[in-house]
């Protein structure tokens, strides 16, 4: 694991790269509200997608001075457009950068990061191969989603009820190869034994094949 900083404006974001040996394509994530690179759950997929010889690059959305202000304030965490110009800058810089330019890359997100990795998909098109949500909240993606090119996978628990309403909703305006997976026994943290490692599998199969452009996969 290396520590890198992402170049955004003035500033610059940390985070934490693993490229293995003879990567098979990165996976770039975005955090959730109030949540941040160090999130145990994304490092635990993380390790999953590393196993099967996927780069991973867990990434803080925010600096640290904005971090501080959003303990207070929450300002940040639903500022879909800041986080969105983030991961942007994020996905030009690892594809520029050596060593990882080249490699098919996929995004993951979990709850508000999910809605910024399909707003930078929508911008990145040629740049993003595919995109994995988990627990996330594609509805606040906006008319973005309808402009998303790259195969879509929501995972969802299965007892996160308002949030799987909301991804169905949202799935219904993609016009790309998706799915809508929902982990029996799950909640929206994905803390019951065993949902967790179950999203991490689905994550990994589809980051390794997602499906072909064509007709919607549901």
């Amino acid at each position: 694991m290396q520590r890198v900083h992402v170049p955004v404006g003035r500033s610059a974001l940390a985070g934490d790269l693993a490229v293995p040996v003879a990567a098979r394509g990165m996976v770039l994530f975005a955090h959730g509200s109030g949540s941040s690179r160090h999130s145990p759950r994304n490092r635990a997929v993380a390790a999953t997608l590393q196993e099967a010889g996927l780069g991973t690059l867990l990434l803080d959305l925010l600096t640290a001075p904005e971090e501080a202000v959003d303990a207070r304030t929450r300002e940040h965490r639903f500022d879909i457009d800041l986080l969105t110009a983030r991961l942007v800058a994020a996905v030009d810089w690892l594809t520029a950068r050596p060593g990882t330019t080249g490699l098919p890359l996929g995004l993951f997100g979990a709850s508000t990061g999910a809605a910024a990795a399909l707003r930078a998909a929508a911008e990145r098109p040629r740049q993003v191969r595919t995109v994995v949500s988990r627990g996330g909240r594609p509805d606040l993606a906006g008319d973005a989603i309808g402009l998303v090119r790259a195969p879509v996978l929501l995972l969802v628990g299965g007892h996160d009820r308002d949030v799987l309403r909301l991804n169905r909703a949202a799935a219904a305006q993609l016009t790309v190869p998706h799915r809508v997976q929902v982990i029996p026994g799950a909640t929206h943290l994905f803390e019951e034994p065993g949902t967790l490692e179950a999203a991490a599998d689905a994550a990994r199969a589809w980051f390794l094949d997602p499906p072909p452009g064509g007709e919607p996969v549901r």
